[in-house]
């Protein structure tokens, strides 16, 4: 066992070089690679966050003016719409003035034809009348002669 012994202290001190060999080789890592990459690391993290939320605050910011913009867009088509009411019941209006004009023109061409009518029936029953005398007249004449010559003919 003693040999056993002995082979294991050679080996631990042959291994001794190989071990401080090896402690140098992980502080030369940590000092040399591990330490700025841990840096750029971090800062690469701190940049993806900083990027992260300057995108969330474009993006609130987004949707803030798109709140913004159809706000100012429904306020524009009620405008617009209550322009189009407006502008149909002027259109309106003026054609019920129109239409108004139209039927009192007509309504007094109207009364002036039935006056004109009403005149021409009085102008025509004032000639019948005018002719009536005579035309009574006349059928008495040729009545009359024809009967006083028919009773004569029959006495």
């Amino acid at each position: 066992m003693d040999l056993i012994f002995q082979q294991l202290g050679d080996l631990v001190l042959g291994s001794v070089p190989t071990m401080i060999l090896f402690l140098l080789l992980i502080a030369a890592y940590s000092a040399l690679i591990r330490g700025p990459l841990d840096k750029i690391l971090a800062e690469r993290r701190a940049r993806t966050t900083g990027a992260i939320e300057q995108a969330q605050g474009a993006i609130a910011a987004a949707e803030a003016e798109t709140t913004v913009y159809e706000d100012k867009l429904r306020a524009a088509r009620s405008e617009i719409f209550t322009m189009r009411e407006q502008r149909l019941a002027q259109w309106q209006r003026e054609r019920e003035a129109v239409l108004g004009q139209v039927r009192e023109s007509s309504s007094d061409r109207v009364r002036l034809a039935r006056e004109a009518i009403q005149a021409s029936a009085g102008e025509a029953r004032a000639q019948i009348e005018a002719g009536s005398g005579d035309l009574a007249a006349r059928v008495l004449a040729v009545i009359l002669p024809a009967r006083a010559a028919g009773r004569e003919a029959v006495q």
